[in-house]
């Protein structure tokens, strides 16, 4: 149980503070907490002991790698915004959050270097993976003939024709203008009511509510912060449209990392689960295929309330 005096020494420090105010807006391991305090990875993992025992953040394990973020169902952070109420962001805490959202951008732009090496290897890649799974035909069964229909990370393009076939009207989103250039040669012949777009899933160049359908496989295990781009994806679609998710369920293969550029090892189903009843979704099928490497895919379809 949480008591008055220790909570009080937990925050009764300068590096602290800034820990929970920087933690409030953002999750973030221990090696992008160094670079932006600029403190040492142990007297940082210090700090963070104290402020966890208290109640004030939590991590979250993903294989090798370990994020915290502040615990924003503890009763101990009401103490915390009691406290940002009544006393501004100091200069420091201002240069914190400015240093970090640089990192979340020094993420993104590692992934879409990463991706921008391999556009030429990436379908090969991805069959390694898939085997013998037809995703794509398991999310053609799955999706109903609508007016303009959105894939989120369309990579070289392999949905696009799925989609072409499903919907009047066809947007494909990547953050790898490499990636988008092997799109645009897959349908050069057959380009026509296709619109293929630069820009992050975090933040689409699509406008709200200009989607019937949306579809994203095997991508938000990329991103910085997938939950973001469920946000996104119920931002874009119409009410009672259909949103397709497949990705993997958590895994412990840290070679994926390092292969496939993979930020995230899979999603528990109670995780993403949260994510889409959060902004909007029902569930209407969940499915799970084996793959390769003793991995699984969830297949997800949900529809926007």
């Amino acid at each position: 149980m949480l008591t008055a005096l220790p909570l009080c020494k937990a925050l009764a420090d300068e590096t602290r503070l800034r820990l929970v105010r920087l933690l409030s807006e953002y999750e973030l391991n221990v090696n992008e907490l160094v670079s932006v305090l600029g403190m040492g990875q142990s007297r940082i993992s210090r700090h963070l002991k104290i402020l966890a025992d208290n109640g004030l953040v939590s991590s979250r394990r993903d294989g090798l790698w370990v994020f915290y973020e502040a615990d924003k169902d503890s009763p101990a952070m009401e103490l915390v915004t009691t406290l940002r109420r009544m006393f501004p962001d100091q200069e420091a805490e201002t240069e914190d959050l400015s240093a970090a959202a640089r990192a979340l951008e020094d993420r993104a732009h590692a992934t879409t270097r990463f991706f921008d090496s391999i556009s030429d290897k990436w379908d090969k890649l991805s069959r390694e993976i898939l085997g013998s799974l037809d995703l794509s035909g398991e999310i053609e069964m799955r999706l109903p003939q609508c007016g303009t229909a959105v894939d989120l990370g369309c990579g070289t393009g392999r949905l696009l024709d799925v989609l072409r076939r499903k919907s009047d009207y066809v947007i494909g989103v990547d953050s790898s203008s490499k990636m988008l250039d092997a799109a645009r040669h897959r349908l050069s012949e057959n380009g026509s009511h296709v619109s293929l777009r630069l820009g992050a899933l975090e933040h689409l160049p699509v406008r709200d509510g200009e989607a019937d359908c949306v579809v994203t496989s095997l991508v938000f295990h990329h991103l910085s912060e997938p939950r973001k781009g469920v946000a996104e994806a119920s931002r874009v679609l119409k009410k009672d449209g259909v949103f397709i998710l497949a990705d993997f369920a958590k895994h412990q293969r840290e070679t994926m990392r390092s292969r496939y550029g993979d930020r995230w090892l899979g999603f528990e189903h109670e995780e993403m689960d949260s994510w889409l009843d959060t902004y909007g979704f029902d569930v209407e099928e969940s499915a799970e295929f084996p793959v390769n490497e003793g991995l699984f895919v969830r297949l997800l379809k949900t529809r926007k309330r």
